[in-house]
């Protein structure tokens, strides 16, 4: 166990008692030596007459007892090293920042309000949605981690310019543990998913799974990010299809026991979202072009410019709002026509407000307005319950 040590605490003297067995005390230290970790300093004792694991239990002194923290162990060369004890925070930071986390609130948003698509009355609420939504979820979280960190493991030198703050980039992950997380991940949502015997899960995983790593795999006929319309299409497959399709079909046969039939609502969803999709596939380029330029990568903000890709995924979103007014406006409910209308109206009126005040030659605006697309994809999922 290392033991971390402020450093204030070495004008103190240092003592350990005595223990039977394995523990000793620390007889003579030759020298010690400093080095920086970040903001923190690392003291590195070295010297030691006998090479034996210090006991953390025991006495350092009266000023340094409280504040001894969690870490002191000896490495290969006989040093002990004391490491600053928010170590294990930055880490857990670091792998939340590596998994994206702004995905995760998609797909729990998709997968709470999918799952509720099949259902026709307060009958069908029973401990059993439940257990099919946490069925649906699990997977497809680690499914995000995976396809997330693939996509940063093959795109570190592209990151450099584009990204700098991620994990990877900055060094707050090695490359041998983002990629420990991105297989352990995949292995995870594939193994989970057959576990839970339902195909429509399965194959709503395995999809984006094949589909993730042929999108960022730089092999042989793969790295399809490099290749604009097989890069739209894997993105619009994945939140189009795959996740509405699967967890639609998981909760109907799997958790209701009713056959398979599509409904007017997930046709809607499942056209909206694949619109949807591919629009945040184009966008996602758009803060990305002077990286993307650098390492060649024909991305089509690359290939037309800013501009015109900016104004076709307007266009694209505008006319899936369109196609919302309509539908919304042709439902026999009341309550759902005016909801669908309204919402929908209102959405469109703020995304034009937002795009006309937008600065395309500001990559930090390009940014936010891609985040902001984000908030208008999970807004749309309170919205797909009143297309009746």
């Amino acid at each position: 166990m290392i033991q971390s040590l402020s450093s204030s605490c070495f004008s103190s003297t240092v003592h350990l008692q005595p223990e039977r067995g394995a523990l000793t005390s620390l007889r003579r230290m030759k020298r010690n030596r400093i080095i920086l970790n970040g903001d923190k300093k690392n003291i590195i004792f070295t010297g030691f007459s006998d090479h034996k694991i210090l006991d953390p239990n025991k006495s350092f002194g009266n000023s340094c007892d409280k504040r001894i923290a969690h870490r002191i162990g000896a490495t290969s060369d006989g040093e002990f090293v004391l490491q600053p004890k928010d170590d294990i925070k930055k880490m857990l930071t670091a792998i939340y920042n590596f998994s994206r986390p702004y995905t995760f609130i998609g797909i729990i948003i998709a997968i709470s309000s999918v799952s509720l698509l099949p259902f026709t009355s307060l009958r069908d609420l029973s401990p059993a949605l439940f257990v099919g939504f946490f069925q649906s979820l699990i997977p497809f979280l680690f499914l995000k981690i995976y396809v997330a960190g693939i996509n940063q493991v093959f795109d570190v030198e592209v990151d450099k310019i584009n990204k700098p703050y991620l994990p990877l980039v900055s060094g707050e992950l090695s490359m041998g543990q983002g990629k420990a997380i991105v297989w352990a991940s995949g292995f995870m949502c594939l193994a989970v998913a057959v576990m839970f015997k339902s195909p429509p899960l399965f194959f709503g995983n395995l999809t984006p799974f094949l589909l993730g790593t042929a999108y960022s795999a730089d092999l042989p006929y793969l790295r399809w990010k490099t290749k604009p319309t097989l890069a739209a299409l894997s993105i619009a497959a994945l939140y189009g299809l795959s996740v509405n399709l699967g967890v639609f079909c998981h909760m109907q046969k799997y958790v209701l026991g009713r056959p398979l039939v599509l409904t007017k609502s997930l046709g809607f969803t499942v056209t909206f979202f694949t619109l949807f999709s591919v629009v945040i596939a184009l966008s996602k380029d758009i803060p990305d072009v002077r990286g993307d330029l650098a390492f060649g990568n024909p991305t089509f903000s690359v290939k037309y410019g800013r501009k015109k890709v900016f104004s076709v995924c307007l266009a694209i979103l505008l006319t899936a709002y369109g196609s919302g007014i309509v539908i919304g406006a042709s439902s026999s409910f009341l309550i759902c026509k005016l909801v669908s209308v309204i919402g929908h109206s209102t959405l469109a009126s703020v995304l034009l407000l937002r795009a006309n005040s937008l600065d395309l030659d500001d990559d930090e605006a390009t940014q936010s307005f891609y985040m902001f697309i984000w908030k208008l994809f999970y807004v749309e999922y309170a919205l797909i319950h009143f297309i009746r």
